[in-house]
């Protein structure tokens, strides 16, 4: 973890082994000088303190045999854990001083937390006790843990910080060793995301919807809350894979802002663009490995192609890659390095996909938008080298906005003006968040559950009219609605629709003939509706008689007055089983 770390870091950094040999060399050169982030938003920090109480744990041996290669300011715990072979499970937790250190033997059930919180539970004769405590006394916590046992304890693709689990890699346990005294202090972090509940897909009336923000995280720093999320800012490490992909635009990237980088690559291609340079080729990095990747190769580069550094790449979504080739890019890249974890090459496999499938619905190459590796220097120069040129795209001007799918259609908008095919929609994978609602029209009751339901009013009512109305382009695909529907008559096709007046237009999906209350005129329910009350009522002992019968007629208030003015209260006293 840097400390130190800014938002400046994430702008594409001046190279000076870049080769200025050819006209396209210089554009770049030129392109990628000025401080594209003077506009930039700050985010705020996330702050750690950590007093060096470390536990470790493993075998008693090796354990002690490392405490003696750290210094004095490493306050030392050791915990052999029965999985390792130790204690039978059960038993209590026993404690003895080896060489000046506290040794400790149970069955550990529970690791959580990050850098300075750290809480450590172990079975004991009267349930979990609290490791910290039980050892400190008023101290809950550890600030560090050294987890030394496979599989490790915390299981998260990425771990949280202060957490070491070497895994029997030697390199993995020297390197731990290293960095667990630096880590004793105060330190800050940038907090990396912004959320807003309000536009979140996750669930609704005890439903659950959307997940994609909670399968695609590799620090496992969000968690469901129901019908919402929460995301942990001390957990969360700036993977950016949740922007990437939360069809809404809830959970937000802010290091830098949405708006901020598409404003800065919009700038880098103008520039280039003004310098005589042609076809360029945008290569999203990161600041890590896919930095290092860059400079390595930046001598051989070919001239179009423009690095621009990042703090992850898989931060840089669908978005950013559609309004990169709409500013004037010929092809948007990413490079993927092996710090990518699977969760997020997924999403990245995901997002690659239903951007593709847009383009080509509009005849370009799906060509124009790539994931690299950075496996060997050779593989990824030849792969930079060996697409011939992408017809040029006349770039657009507008502006650059921090909302997603505005930004989306605004991208795809540019697109299709200069498209070869102008098709009115074309079908999406499985898992889009584009696309429209269907519904069978004799089993629809017009309940409008799904309209309660709808996180962004994809689906609306009538008002005083009994329909059920479509917008959708307002439509994440959520699949909410098919869950709240009681009649299971709803039904999702992903698709992704050109035309914008349709893609904005509210279509009727279905309505009825309003039935007014037989005794005070009021309109509260459709022709189908009572139709399918009165058959399923029709042999049921309270609705015999005609009384019954016509209060099936009545809204909610006349029926209950009406029972209730006849003496019989909720039950009809006058006809029984």
């Amino acid at each position: 973890m840097d400390d130190q770390a800014t938002v400046a870091e994430s702008t594409p950094r001046p190279a000076d082994r870049l080769a200025t040999t050819t006209a396209n060399g210089r554009a770049r050169a030129a392109a990628m000088s000025a401080d594209l982030f003077v506009s930039r938003r700050p985010t705020s920090l996330v702050s750690y303190q950590s007093a060096g109480h470390l536990l470790i744990i493993g075998e008693a041996a090796e354990s002690l045999a490392l405490v003696k290669r750290l210094p004095s300011q490493v306050h030392c715990t050791l915990l052999v854990d029965s999985r390792t072979g130790a204690p039978a499970a059960g038993r209590p937790l026993t404690r003895e001083n080896l060489d000046g250190v506290t040794v400790l033997s149970g069955r550990l059930t529970d690791l959580r937390g990050v850098l300075g919180q750290f809480s450590a539970f172990v079975a004991g004769p009267d349930g979990e006790v609290n490791l910290a405590q039980a050892i400190h006394g008023a101290r809950q916590t550890f600030d560090l843990v050294l987890d030394l046992v496979t599989p490790p304890r915390m299981d998260s693709e990425i771990p949280p910080f202060g957490y070491y689990a070497p895994r029997g890699d030697a390199a993995a346990l020297e390197r731990a060793l290293r960095e667990i005294p630096g880590l004793v202090g105060e330190f800050e972090k940038p907090k990396y995301f912004d959320y807003n509940p309000d536009i979140c897909a996750h669930g609704a009336n005890g439903l659950k919807g959307c997940r994609r923000c909670l399968d695609a995280c590799p620090t496992l720093a969000i968690q469901s809350l129901g019908e919402k999320i929460a995301v942990d800012p001390y957990l969360c490490q700036g993977g950016g894979s949740c922007a990437t992909a939360c069809p809404t635009g809830a959970i937000t990237y802010a290091y830098p802002a949405a708006g901020d980088l598409l404003e800065a690559l919009k700038a880098v291609l103008k520039r280039y663009r003004a310098e005589g340079g042609r076809h360029p080729v945008l290569l999203f990095h990161d600041a890590g490995i896919g930095r290092q990747a860059c400079e390595r190769i930046a001598a051989r580069l070919p001239g179009h192609v423009i690095p621009f550094e990042v703090e992850e790449v898989g931060s840089v979504g669908m978005e950013a890659w559609l309004a990169g080739l709409a500013y004037g890019a010929s092809a948007v890249q990413l490079l993927l390095t092996p710090a990518v974890t699977s969760s997020v090459r997924h999403e990245l496999d995901r997002q690659l996909e239903v951007a593709g499938a847009i383009l080509a619905g509009m005849g370009y190459s799906r060509e124009r938008l790539r994931l690299l590796t950075a496996d060997a220097d050779a593989l990824l120069l030849g792969t930079l080298e060996e697409s011939p040129p992408e017809p040029e795209i006349r770039p657009a001007a507008f502006a650059a906005l921090d909302e997603k799918r505005t930004m989306i259609r605004l991208a795809v908008d540019h697109l299709y003006g200069q498209a070869r095919s102008h098709k009115r929609y074309t079908a999406l994978p499985s898992g889009a968040p584009f696309g429209q609602v269907m519904v069978d029209r004799k089993g629809c009751t017009l309940c409008l559950s799904c309209v309660g339901v709808c996180p962004s009013s994809a689906l609306t009512d009538g008002g005083d009219l009994p329909q059920l109305n479509f917008t959708e382009w307002n439509c994440v695909q959520c699949g909410l609605c098919e869950l709240a529907c009681p009649e299971h008559v709803i039904a999702r096709a992903p698709r992704f629709v050109y035309d914008p007046e349709v893609r904005r237009a509210t279509r009727t999906l279905n309505e009825d003939k309003a039935v007014c209350c037989v005794a005070c005129g009021k309109p509260f329910a459709t022709q189908r509706l009572i139709d399918r009350m009165t058959d399923k009522l029709s042999g049921h002992w309270m609705f015999q008689s005609d009384e019954a019968r016509r209060r099936l007629q009545m809204c909610q208030d006349c029926r209950v007055n009406d029972m209730f003015r006849r003496g019989g209260g909720m039950i009809d006293v006058h006809r029984k089983p």
